[in-house]
């Protein structure tokens, strides 16, 4: 299973430049939760090969990023009215420093917990964050402010999740979304100076963060939102395609390999998979839809020819990725509910829970569950983030650090 991962990273992705061994931006190196790290820790508990863990005062759903010895981090007291970014060493987890904003206008959220849920996104120089309302910041590795961004206000019930991704020259954002259609757009800013190259104006918003792939030997950004999956020229914002069938909400990031896009609605809605490439509508090319499927909030991943996904409910499942006919659904041990993204290291699948368990799942057509790592009911709706071996969990108590000793 491991000879598709390395052509995965080589012939479909390119502009999110790091190194293998850093964890830039939401979901990897290519927005797709793969890495190319081998020997990952395979079982832990909160006694066994836990290097280190760091409380924090208050909850929060964002992942970590990593680049080199540092990691960063986003969190937010409850209500947001003070809103951080917080720069941490690898070896030991301690502060480096914090970065705190204060923002008093009323953002609504579902719960008084769920603000600064945005990864940031790293290129080995500055870190950029998304503060939702309270706008987008750009920092120097040592927290010297570069610049910022207000993007306008953000406001649904559900509150706002998509994290800035850093290609080329440029941050790209997909501001929103915004329940009274005013303010969901794409932008591209200057990532030196934070002046707009371009914006890309849409009516109807959602949650996934752009993901960039290699199409035809181009970049496109591919973006799922409310009815349609979209691909777009990320040097210029122009719409290339688009492919209907989604439905109002849309948490999950877009699913890339060798020419098929996949993106999943959440709250019954579709999932579909098309064929991309040309331009206008190419919804006649879609390879499959299912009309209606339980909760999807975090995004699932590719693996060879086959699609994997945790539902909300802890339903996993895997499909045919041409066909989407499914190979297996979980059995009742994994029925652990969540909001995790999937990462894929070798043949490995692994995914938080709620609970903040972490399940590893066999990445092939026939269901295996290798392990299912407890470290204590604290609660998480984050993802996992790899970087040199180790992994980095965040939950709604600690950050921890996981890491077979050498």
């Amino acid at each position: 299973m491991t000879r598709y991962l390395f052509p995965l990273f080589v012939l479909c992705f390119s502009g999110l430049t790091a190194e293998a061994e850093n964890w830039p931006n939401w979901r990897g190196p290519t927005g797709q939760g793969h890495t190319t790290e081998t020997n990952l820790p395979l079982k832990w508990s909160p006694t066994e090969n836990v290097k280190w863990k760091v409380p924090f005062a208050d909850a929060g759903n964002s992942s970590p990023v990593v680049w080199g010895d540092k990691i960063f981090l986003t969190q937010a007291n409850k209500g947001g009215t003070k809103r951080a970014l917080m720069c941490l060493s690898r070896a030991d987890g301690k502060t480096l420093w914090t970065k705190e904003i204060e923002y008093t206008e009323k953002e609504t959220a579902w719960t008084p917990t769920y603000y600064c849920s945005a990864s940031p996104a790293v290129d080995g120089e500055r870190v950029v964050v998304s503060h939702a309302s309270a706008g987008l910041y750009c920092y120097d590795f040592a927290g010297k402010e570069l610049w910022t961004k207000n993007l306008g206000k953000f406001e649904h019930q559900y509150g706002n999740g998509t994290s800035p991704i850093i290609y080329e020259n440029t941050v790209i954002m997909w501001a929103g979304p915004d329940s009274k259609e005013k303010n969901n757009y794409l932008i591209a800013l200057d990532k030196k100076t934070g002046e707009k190259i371009w914006q890309t104006n849409e009516p109807k918003g959602s949650w996934g963060t752009p993901v960039i792939a290699k199409i035809d030997d181009k970049d496109q950004l591919l973006l799922g939102m409310t009815g349609k999956l979209k691909g777009y020229d990320p040097k210029d914002g122009k719409e290339l395609w688009y492919c209907e069938g989604l439905s109002e909400l849309v948490y999950t990031s877009v699913l890339y390999s060798n020419g098929v896009a996949v993106s999943m609605s959440g709250y019954t809605g579709p999932a579909l998979a098309v064929k991309v490439g040309g331009s206008g509508n190419i919804t006649k090319d879609r390879l499959w839809l299912h009309p209606k499927n339980t909760q999807r909030v975090g995004s699932g991943a590719i693996v060879g020819e086959h699609i994997y996904i945790l539902e909300e409910n802890g339903t996993g499942h895997c499909f045919e990725l041409k066909t989407g006919k499914e190979l297996w659904q979980t059995e009742g041990e994994t029925k652990k509910r969540s909001w995790g993204s999937m990462v894929v290291s070798e043949d490995r699948l692994y995914v938080l829970t709620q609970n903040a368990d972490t399940l590893v799942f066999a990445a092939k057509p026939s269901y295996e569950l290798l392990a299912t790592n407890k470290l204590g009911n604290e609660g998480a709706n984050a993802s996992i983030a790899v970087s040199d071996g180790e992994l980095f969990i965040r939950t709604f108590k600690n950050l921890y650090c996981i890491s077979v000793k050498k």
